[in-house]
């Protein structure tokens, strides 16, 4: 999967690593997620191999890292039977990145074939956002505070 086949860090000592909220999606194809992360959101590939990766987004002052597994190391999480060949995940959930130009990633989402739900639009609550489907139909809304 390219430069970030490097060894990470052992499982041990980056679950002791994490703090906060923590956001793990299920994936059919890793590789199709990072592709997204990196290509539309503009994330960071920390680690990524076939069965997992780590992402990671930084601008300004936002930070955020999250994970992504493919359904087969899950094969004890009570998670994936209620998944099953769903076509659509993450139903009614919003992932939400700040400071993350809506604009461009609702373009670079078109550019590279994914869903634009609705393009960029500023909202009453002081943002400027836009809805993304990635390939397994997670909802990515990228905003930025209006000037």
């Amino acid at each position: 999967m390219g430069a970030a086949d490097k060894e990470f860090m052992p499982a041990e000592e980056y679950g002791r690593s994490l703090q906060g909220l923590g956001i793990n999606l299920l994936v059919r194809d890793v590789g199709r997620a990072v592709a997204f992360a990196r290509d539309v959101l503009g994330a960071s590939v920390a680690y990524a191999d076939t069965d997992f990766a780590v992402l990671r987004y930084a601008c300004g002052p936002s930070r955020a890292e999250w994970m992504v597994h493919s359904d087969g190391t899950y094969h004890s999480n009570p998670l994936l039977g209620l998944i099953g060949d769903a076509q659509v995940r993450g139903v009614g959930a919003e992932l939400r990145l700040y400071h993350c130009d809506p604009d461009a990633a609702a373009a670079r989402a078109q550019e590279h074939g994914h869903h634009v739900l609705a393009e960029a639009a500023d909202k009453p609550h002081g943002l400027r956002e836009a809805y993304i489907l990635d390939p397994d139909g997670y909802c990515w809304v990228p905003g930025v505070h209006k000037t």
